[in-house]
């Protein structure tokens, strides 16, 4: 069985504890925008510090070529104070002098940020000298930033081979939800998968088929499946070349006993515009001129019955074209059932990934999910049954 070592497990009294974070925040003229990332790593921090920790903070911020000012994490600093109601310290440096002296001016119970690690080659690079200078200002390193956990970089995986390592509070309501989602599930299991295109999603696609009991295709993927099946689609959007791949990812669907579920119908439009007159059709009837721009009225029943069957719900993407209305319909009804059965109880609800977040948000029912992962690249990674580099240094085995 496998485990991971989390706060629970860590004496942190008196410790100088390095606990890396995702303050990878949206910022305009200087200042944060959105401080939903910040809000998210306040438990992992106040229970550091309020059980007697020195809180030393490692993160990246943006894509910075060597140091440059306009990507310092100084910026950050004044609104994760007004988030924490404490105040934080901050270090120019994330490594050597400037940032000893910042971590032996600090007392035990407060709280320093230390400067973009991304200043440094050796972050990325995952280099040991890197990582040994990071260690030096820790007696051991929490990880708590789950959206970074597929990158071997030296805060993200390198440290956890040198100091004694911990999952964040963050990062264990991640790990938990997942766990149960797909690697512990309780069945039947259905995922929900769209998005514009299978080539981005074909390892998720073959990965899923052969984890979960029912898998709902949507959004412009769906076309190219029903291409495949010399479904006649019009000019809607589709991956035409990939339609052996489509077959495969069926033929492999069906050797799993996963059943495959595409669209009975189509909401279509003649123009991709907002507000654009909109018709549902029979699959056997899509005009040549027309463009499917959302599963059709046939579909979304479809899609309720399998999520009223199901136990567990993984969704990742949206099922037409849900930034335009009236195309957001197919994607906004089946969220807000999906998240009636959470709220009854009967629903265990996973759902991540940039375009599926905001689609939620949309639908006002994101609160309403089990657990919405913020994480991008790490959740869909999870989901293609790769392995996260950040996770498996925090694992501990027992037979």
């Amino acid at each position: 069985m496998t485990t991971f070592r989390t706060l629970d497990d860590a004496d942190v009294k008196d410790k100088r504890v390095l606990v890396r974070v995702d303050l990878n925040v949206p910022m305009e003229n200087g200042r944060v925008t959105d401080v939903t990332r910040l809000e998210r790593i306040v438990p992992t921090l106040i229970d550091i510090a309020d059980r007697g920790g020195k809180v030393i903070i490692l993160a990246h911020f943006g894509r910075p070529k060597g140091v440059d000012p306009s990507q310092s994490l100084k910026a950050v600093v004044p609104s994760l104070a007004h988030v924490l109601k404490r105040p934080v310290a901050f270090a120019e440096d994330c490594i050597g002098e400037a940032a000893r002296r910042a971590v032996d001016a600090i007392k035990p119970g407060e709280i320093l940020v230390l400067e973009n690690t991304r200043f440094h080659k050796g972050e990325e690079k995952n280099d040991p000298d890197f990582v040994k200078a990071l260690a030096e200002n820790g007696d051991l390193w929490v990880a708590d930033a789950f959206s970074a956990s597929h990158r071997a970089h030296a805060s993200t995986e390198g440290l956890g081979h040198v100091l004694p390592a911990y999952a964040g509070r963050t990062m264990q309501a991640e790990l938990e939800a997942l766990t149960k989602a797909l690697d512990q599930p309780k069945r039947p299991v259905v995922a929900v998968v769209g998005g514009a295109k299978v080539s981005t999603k074909i390892d998720l696609l073959e990965n899923l088929v052969t984890r979960v009991d029912a898998l709902v295709i949507g959004g412009g993927m769906a076309n190219t499946f029903l291409h495949a099946q010399g479904i006649r689609i019009g000019k809607s959007l589709a991956e035409k070349d990939l339609a052996d791949t489509a077959r495969r990812i069926m033929a492999k669907a069906e050797e799993a006993k996963c059943a495959i579920i595409l669209p009975v119908d189509a909401t279509v439009a003649f123009h991709f515009e907002n507000n654009a007159p909109s018709f549902a059709y029979g699959l056997d009837a899509i005009p040549s001129d027309a463009m499917i721009l959302d599963v059709g009225p046939q579909s979304i029943a479809r899609i309720h019955a399998a999520i009223d069957d199901a136990a567990t719900l993984v969704w990742n993407g949206p099922l037409g074209a849900f930034e335009l209305n009236p195309f957001d319909k197919g994607t906004v009804e089946a969220a807000r059932h999906a998240a009636r059965r959470t709220r009854e109880g009967k629903l265990l609800s996973v759902a991540g990934g940039g375009d599926t977040v905001a689609a939620l948000n949309a639908a006002k029912v994101a609160d309403d999910f089990t657990y919405v992962s913020t994480a991008g690249g790490a959740f869909l990674e999870w989901l293609e049954g790769k392995p996260l580099p950040g996770v498996d240094v925090l694992k501990t085995r027992s037979s």
